[in-house]
């Protein structure tokens, strides 16, 4: 899952934002605090499509929703490749899903009272 050298993914979370900049992680969370650019973002989740189909996923504007494709894309969370006289947009990669349902997981957790707890194999339990 990590990148790089066994060492850089033992590295805590802290140690790893100095390396990686806490202000392009702040950035790109940034970028995924206006729900409509969540929409967008768990609509591409389910596959690639077009700015219309998105646009519409997310109950948009076609030029509100090109907007902020053009600022996901700018941030590395998704891809936009032409075909023909349209563009065809898609998750950067797995990360980017990932950090979404996690986003999702977390809510749900909150909203339902569960908190994680560790197991004594070091793993996570639900707790209720």
């Amino acid at each position: 899952m990590g990148h790089g050298t066994a060492a850089k993914q033992q590295a805590t979370a802290r140690e790893r934002l100095d390396t990686v900049g806490s202000t392009s992680v702040a950035t790109m969370l940034q970028a995924l605090a206006t729900p409509s650019r969540l929409l967008i973002l768990a609509r591409l989740a389910e596959g690639a499509c077009s700015a219309g189909e998105l646009a519409e996923a997310a109950g948009m504007e076609r030029s509100a929703c090109s907007h902020q494709l053009r600022l996901l894309k700018n941030l590395g969370l998704i891809t936009g490749e032409r075909h023909g006289r349209s563009i065809v947009y898609a998750l950067h990669d797995h990360h980017v899903a990932e950090l979404l349902d996690q986003a999702i997981f977390h809510v749900e957790h909150l909203r339902l009272g569960v908190v994680d707890t560790p197991e004594p194999d070091g793993g996570p339990s639900a707790r209720y």
